[in-house]
């Protein structure tokens, strides 16, 4: 087979002669570096030889893709490349890589190694393309090495001048590169990974090493357990996934009919279960579309989060050293000109942007525990860059919301696990499944009793035990019209996969206390001892006992949970209803390896940064019982008409309370009624005792 698409097509006539006299350059000063006759700087010799080592190998990979041969290869032998390709950023070899920050400014110097970390790093992220044929991609990396590798041979080469060049290589190709990641989401006729997994042999593991990312045992033990399942449930599966999609557009009364496109997310090994969906969707009226989370400079979002479809990664360590890679060349000149080509981008697709539906995601859960190390040698932004940073995402959301109203579009997320996860990976795979798939009906019933108490609060309470230390009051907003308003939505299986909670948008103003955790993990990454101090709503001091000393834990939180702000506002008060969730987490010792979709229904949790209306606040919808949902925003996104730049934070992260640390919530009303929902991690409230059966 070859997967070839109309884009890669173009490419080759556009770009083959380029690439031909860039491929020949760089393959002599390989060889000359191997024969010692470079004239750069001998420091560098080492690096240079294998950064240029490496491109060779990615153009033999090109050209092994081109001409078919890779396709003839057997899976031994791709799977030998594949390791090839990554061997340098494998967690045995990352500590004497290029790649390693720490490594490159330990044998290159502390400017000149930044800089050419950052190209190492850059042109890895070519690999992928390569895969795709995707020629303007390779030929723009392999003339930025010659670029720079020009620039060392001349003894007095300053390091902004590598700068120089990695800014402009940036800025003068973000016509192209930012149009092509637009049209990757929402034009169907360009897609790769959809031409892929539609007419590859699903069975034969193979066509794994047809995408180019890095293969390892998540993503082949996932492939291998979904062809031993039976062709039922794998349909089960994509319903689930599907109809979680369809009924939120129901929820949200959506016209889905005006709908051409769904943006599809997920990582490799789920491809059975993708191509069943896509064929779902199809008949939803929806093709699918779907663009790579790769690590380019042009695409780095300043959080170290993957979005769109991937592989798990080589080596996260890799990935969170990488993470803030732009700060070497971020400015405001970048910043602006990403958002006037992000505009001409959604004008030229603004056709395809007004039929795009939003996406539909498949998280996984269950990789080994992930602590980084904090490297002083990593970039970072500096305090008017950071400032700049949110300006822009600020700008871009605005921008992104302009063409792609969010009070339009919907979206459903569910996980499965990976079979790191453990021995019990099948039992546990199917008992995701299950929770994946409760009686909505029932939990309808029991959550509307919540709803109904809580309504008659003034304020919520929520206190710890075990060790926990929580003790905060929530303050809800006031019901002008109890008979036909509501403060929570009753969250059944729709857009968030699984059931089980009830949230609302807090009262910012009486929100305060302290929320504490003693483990919990976000985005992939472990906290030990969270806790936050809030304020009025705000988070106003923060710290957790990862590492040694105060000033390395407040950095992890704001550079992770913070996101660069210096604060967050709560955007949710939630309490999750899942309690089978929770007591498989229990059973299996997996706990602390749920993900926060599944997470966040095993106990009362807390959102910071938006709303979860972020966008969607003048949108009316309603509970099962008719209710009007009311509260929606807060005192922030209220600015959303007059000063839109203020209104959002563009992140929203849950921590959840797990029953075992919690102690009692507590309905306060205004008559000074109390009204026990929970006393010490169990239901009390008359009709929920049903909850507590499987704890």
């Amino acid at each position: 087979m070859n997967i070839v698409y109309p884009k890669a097509e173009e490419e080759k006539k556009q770009y083959q002669e380029r690439y031909e006299l860039a491929a020949g350059r760089v393959r002599g000063v390989y060889e000359e570096l191997k024969n010692g006759g470079a004239v750069v700087p001998e420091y560098t010799g080492d690096y240079f030889e294998k950064v240029s080592g490496y491109l060779v190998m990615l153009m033999e990979t090109y050209e092994s893709v081109t001409d078919g041969t890779l396709y003839t290869k057997s899976l031994e032998e791709l799977q030998e490349q594949n390791h090839a390709l990554y061997e340098d950023i494998l967690p045995e070899n990352y500590g004497e890589s290029y790649a390693n920050p720490a490594y490159a400014v330990k044998v290159l110097g502390e400017e000149y190694g930044r800089y050419l970390c950052l190209l190492y790093a850059e042109l890895r992220e070519t690999l992928v393309w390569v895969f795709e044929q995707r020629l303007f991609f390779l030929v723009t990396g392999l003339e930025l090495f010659i670029e720079i590798y020009d620039l060392m041979e001349d003894e007095k080469c300053e390091p902004h001048e590598l700068r120089n060049a990695l800014y402009y290589y940036v800025y003068d190709y973000a016509d192209v590169t930012i149009a092509d990641r637009t049209q990757a989401m929402l034009d169907p006729d360009h897609c790769f990974a959809q031409s892929l997994i539609m007419t590859a042999d699903l069975t034969d593991q193979k066509y794994l090493y047809y995408f180019g990312e890095y293969i390892g045992e998540n993503e082949l033990g996932t492939a291998r357990h979904l062809q031993e399942l039976e062709v039922k449930q794998i349909e089960d599966m994509a319903c689930t996934y599907t109809e979680g999609y369809r009924k939120g557009f129901e929820l949200y009364r959506i016209d889905l009919s005006s709908k051409q496109t769904v943006n599809i997310r997920y990582q490799l090994g789920f491809e059975r279960m993708i191509r069943a969906a896509m064929c779902r969707f199809e008949k939803l009226g929806l093709k699918t579309t779907m663009y790579r989370a790769v690590g380019n400079l042009i695409y780095h979002n300043g959080r170290g989060i993957r979005v769109g479809y991937s592989s798990g990664g080589a080596n996260p360590q890799y990935d969170y050293d990488h993470r803030f890679d732009e700060a070497l060349i971020f400015g405001k000149a970048l910043a602006d000109r990403k958002l006037a080509q992000q505009r001409c981008a959604y004008e030229e697709y603004q056709t395809l942007a007004a039929a795009y539906a939003g996406p539909a995601v498949v998280e996984v859960f269950g990789e080994e525990p992930f602590v980084p190390v904090a490297k002083k040698e990593a970039a970072v932004y500096t305090e008017k860059q950071r400032k700049q940073k949110l300006e822009y995402q600020s700008a871009a959301s605005l921008l992104s919301n302009e063409f792609i109203p969010g009070d339009q579009v919907s979206f459903t997320i569910i996980a499965y696990p990976v079979p790191e996860i453990g021995q019990n990976y099948k039992e546990i795979f199917d008992e995701t499944v299950r929770v994946n798939t409760l009686d909505s009906t029932k939990y309808s019933v029991i959550q509307q009793k919540l709803i109904d108490a809580l309504d008659q609060g003034e304020y919520v309470t929520v206190t710890g035990r075990n060790g926990n230390r929580t003790d905060l009051t929530v303050a809800l907003h006031p019901l002008e019209d109890p008979e036909r308003q509501t403060d929570f939505e009753n969250c059944l299986a729709d857009v968030n996969i699984p059931l089980g909670e009830v949230f609302t948008s807090p009262k910012l103003e009486g929100t305060h206390g302290t929320l504490h955790v003693t483990e919990v993990y976000l985005n992939e990454l472990k906290y030990e001892n969270l806790s936050l101090e809030i304020e009025d709503g705000t988070v106003k001091e923060y710290m957790c006992t990862n590492f040694g000393t105060e000033k390395e834990n407040k950095a992890y939180i704001e550079e992770n949970l913070l996101f660069q702000h210096l604060t967050l506002p709560m955007g949710e008060f939630a309490i999750g209803t899942n309690t089978t969730a929770y007591a498989m987490g229990q059973k299996y010792g997996i706990s602390n390896l749920l993900p926060i979709l599944i997470a966040e229904k095993t106990g009362p949790h807390f959102a910071f940064g938006d709303t979860c209306f972020s966008h969607e606040e003048d949108l009316v919808t309603y509970n099962p019982d008719g209710k009007q949902m009311i509260a929606k925003e807060n005192r922030f996104s209220a600015l959303r008409h007059t000063e839109p730049e203020k209104a959002y934070f563009n992140c929203h992260t849950d921590v959840t309370i797990p029953y075992h640390e919690l102690g009692d919530i507590i309905v306060h009303c205004h008559d000074g009624r109390q009204i026990a929902l929970i006393h010490e991690g169990r239901f009390v409230l008359e009709g929920t005792e049903e909850l507590n059966e499987v704890l």
